[in-house]
């Protein structure tokens, strides 16, 4: 976020779409259109920041093609399971993001991250390999429960279940930052990339 934006912005663009598609949900017991508030608020969300903030961040931006894509197949064929398979979708290619730029010596969440945390070179690899095995389970999760519950659970689920489990997943990689962060007066290279 740059200083220039409001700080509602952010949490705007990343969960505006969330709420709007809970909220419909919630109000119609429908996904249909649920799904159709999800993609018109996250096509919102994208429009507000390219005004305001004169940019679109790379992580929404390829969440708004998923839900595009996803979204759009379940309202073209009223068929559910292409919005509840867009979690997976989404899921497994950050893992796989992630996986491939540390097989390429680029711990990928360096440059995401950097401006906010300083760490060196082996945490950031060790961060990202975590997220990205944290990723790949959460997608193998997503599926899991989409096709064994109800359609009410899995849009708590989704809603909730996804956030808080990230969250609390963040929260527990604060030892193995804490023991990586660097200052900005250390000798050694903060990410390595």
């Amino acid at each position: 976020m740059t200083k220039d934006q409001p700080r509602w912005l952010k949490p705007t663009v990343d969960y505006g779409p969330l709420a709007a598609f809970f909220a419909t949900y919630w109000i119609t017991a429908d996904l249909m259109p649920a799904t159709a508030a999800l993609i018109g608020a996250t096509a919102v969300a994208l429009a507000l920041s390219l005004t305001i903030a004169r940019k679109v961040p790379l992580l929404p931006l390829i969440t708004a093609i998923v839900v595009g894509i996803f979204g759009g197949l379940t309202l073209w064929f009223n068929d559910p399971v292409f919005v509840k398979m867009k979690p997976t979708i989404v899921q497994g290619l950050f893992s796989v993001v992630l996986f491939g730029g540390l097989a390429f010596g680029r711990p990928l969440l360096s440059p995401l991250l950097g401006a906010a945390w300083s760490m060196d070179l082996d945490g950031w690899r060790r961060l990202t390999f975590r997220f990205a095995v944290f990723f790949a389970a959460m997608a193998g999760l997503n599926e899991v429960v989409w096709r064994t519950q109800t359609t009410d659970f899995w849009v708590t689920y989704k809603v909730f279940g996804i956030l808080g489990l990230t969250i609390l997943f963040s929260l527990s990689q604060m030892p193995l930052m804490t023991r990586h962060h660097q200052t900005a007066n250390d000798p050694e290279e903060n990410s390595g990339v």
